[in-house]
C-alpha cells in the first residue's frame, strides 16, 4: 500500500476516491461518506477543482432544500496505457480515467527474438500508442500489462508461460517502471479480462463469478464474495491444466490429458486438419481460402455456426469437455454466473447450450440450479479495459498515513529491552 506523510494529503486522496466511486456526489454527500469537517471538504474540493481532478456536474434534484452542486472525477485529466499480448498478437491502447479506450494498435507477436525481442516489442508498442494519440509530452498515470502466462501479480513477475516457451521469470514491472518512470501493474490476461467482464460486461458486478478465458490456453478468473482470488503463488484459476482424460495427449505443462491439451484452440485446429488430411469435407477449408494451415479454432467455430457437420461435431465435443471443467469449478466455488470468452460465441448457441447441459448434468444441483452461464460482452478490448481498471484501482487507492518520524522513533524506543536494574 502506498503511504503519505501528511494528513492533508491522505484526506485529499480520500475525497478524490470517494467522488470517483460514488460520484456525481455533492459536498454534503462527501461529508456523510467521510465525516470530515465541512470546511476541510470545501478546501480539498476547491484544490481538486483547480487541479482539474474534479469537475462540477450540474445540481442535485432533491425536491426540498437547496440544490447542491454535484462533483465527479475528471476522466480526461490523465490517461493510462494498457498492453495485452499472447503468442499471436500484441495490443496496446491509451485509455482515459473511466477507462475508455481512446486509441489502440495491434501487431503480430515477435517471437523469433526471444525474451529480449518480445520485451523490446512491448516497450515499442507502448511508445507507439502514446505517440499516435500525441501524448508524448505527458506521462501516463500508470501502465498495465495483461500477460498470458502465470503471473506473480504482487511482485510484477511472469513466472512461466505454457504458450511462449522462453517467457519465464520476467520482471516486467521493474523493467517498465525503470523505462517509463511511472507505476506499472502486471496481471495475468485471464484475471484482467475477469475484472473487465465483471465490472463492465456480462458479469454485471456479481460478487461471485467465474470467467473462462479461451484460446491456445484455458484459464479461469475466480471472484468469491467480491474478491478476485490469487492464492499463495498467484496460481488460482489454472483450469486448463486440470486432468480430464486418462489417455489424453501430452500437455506443454508436462502432464497428460489436461483440458487445455484436448479442448484448447490448438487442439481444435489439430483435429480439423487431421480430419481434412483423412479425406473429410468441411466449410472450414473454404473459409480459410483452401489452405488447411490457415484454419484456426475461430474458423471451426464459425463453420459450425454456418451448419458444417464436421465442425459442429467438434464443437459439441469441445462443449462437453469445457462443461466438465466448468462443472468442477462450479462445485468448488459456487458462482452466481459463469462468463465465457466472447470468442466462443462465434459458434452460435450450440456451444453455449452444450456447455450448459454438461454443467447442469455434472455439477451439484444446489450449485447449478440458479447458475447463469453467459457469453462475454467484451471482445478484443477486454484485456485492455481490465488492466486499465487495475491501474486505476491502484492510482485511486486510499493511502495509509505514515506516522511522523518522532512517533516512529518513540515506538521503536518502547520496544527496547528493559534494563534489569530498573
Amino acid at each position: 500500500m502506498k503511504q503519505v506523510a501528511k494528513k492533508s494529503d491522505h484526506d485529499k486522496h480520500v475525497v478524490e476516491a470517494v467522488v470517483r466511486r460514488f460520484g456525481p456526489v455533492s459536498r454534503v454527500g462527501i461529508y456523510k461518506l467521510t465525516n470530515f469537517r465541512r470546511n476541510t471538504i470545501s478546501s480539498i474540493v476547491r484544490q481538486l477543482l483547480l487541479e482539474g481532478r474534479l469537475v462540477e456536474d450540474g445540481r442535485s434534484n432533491n425536491p426540498l432544500g437547496r440544490k447542491q452542486i454535484l462533483l465527479r472525477s475528471n476522466e480526461e485529466n490523465g490517461f493510462i496505457v494498457g498492453v495485452e499480448f499472447d503468442d499471436e498478437s500484441v495490443v496496446a491502447g491509451v485509455m482515459d480515467l473511466r477507462p475508455r479506450v481512446k486509441r489502440s494498435i495491434e501487431e503480430p507477436t515477435y517471437l523469433k527474438g526471444g525474451r529480449e525481442g518480445l520485451i523490446k516489442q512491448l516497450k515499442s508498442c507502448v511508445r507507439r500508442a502514446m505517440r499516435e494519440i500525441n501524448l508524448d509530452v505527458k506521462p501516463p498515470v500508470g501502465i498495465g500489462i495483461a500477460d498470458p502466462g502465470l503471473v506473480d501479480s504482487r511482485n510484477g513477475i511472469t513466472i512461466t508461460s505454457s504458450t511462449i516457451e522462453f517467457w519465464n521469470q520476467v520482471p516486467l514491472q521493474r523493467i517498465f517502471e525503470d523505462e517509463f518512470g511511472v507505476p506499472c501493474i502486471v496481471e495475468s490476461k485471464t484475471r484482467a479480462k475477469t475484472i473487465a467482464e465483471r465490472m463492465l460486461g456480462a458479469g454485471q458486478k456479481q460478487d461471485n463469478m467465474i470467467y473462462i478465458d479461451y484460446g491456445t490456453g484455458i484459464g479461469a478468473g475466480i471472484v468469491v464474495d467480491g474478491k478476485l482470488l490469487y492464492g499463495r503463488d498467484c496460481g488460482v484459476g489454472e483450469v486448463g491444466h486440470t486432468h480430464i482424460a486418462e489417455d489424453g495427449p501430452a500437455c506443454k505443462c508436462g502432464s497428460i490429458g489436461c483440458l487445455e491439451a484436448i479442448a484448447g484452440a490448438a487442439a481444435i485446429e489439430a483435429r480439423i486438419r487431421k480430419a481434412l488430411a483423412e479425406g473429410a469435407a468441411s466449410q472450414a477449408l473454404e473459409l480459410a481460402g483452401g489452405h488447411p494451415e490457415k484454419i484456426t479454432a475461430w474458423t471451426v467455430l464459425s463453420a459450425a455456426r454456418a451448419g458444417d457437420k464436421m465442425c459442429g461435431n467438434i464443437v459439441l465435443d469441445i462443449g462437453s469437455l469445457l462443461g466438465t471443467g466448468i462443472a468442477n469449478l462450479v462445485n468448488l466455488f459456487n458462482p452466481a454466473v459463469v462468463v465465457l470468452d466472447k470468442r466462443l460465441g462465434l459458434a452460435g448457441d450450440s456451444l453455449l447450450d452444450q456447455i450448459t447441459r454438461t454443467v447442469r448434468g455434472q455439477a451439484l444441483t444446489s450449485s447449478s440450479a440458479r447458475l447463469a452461464i453467459r457469453i462475454g460482452e467484451l471482445g478484443a478490448e477486454a484485456g485492455l479495459l481490465g488492466i486499465g481498471l487495475a491501474v486505476l484501482e491502484q492510482h485511486f487507492e486510499i493511502p495509509a498515513l505514515r506516522p511522523p518520524s518522532y512517533m516512529m522513533e518513540s515506538a521503536f524506543a518502547s520496544d527496547a529491552p528493559l534494563d534489569p536494574a530498573q
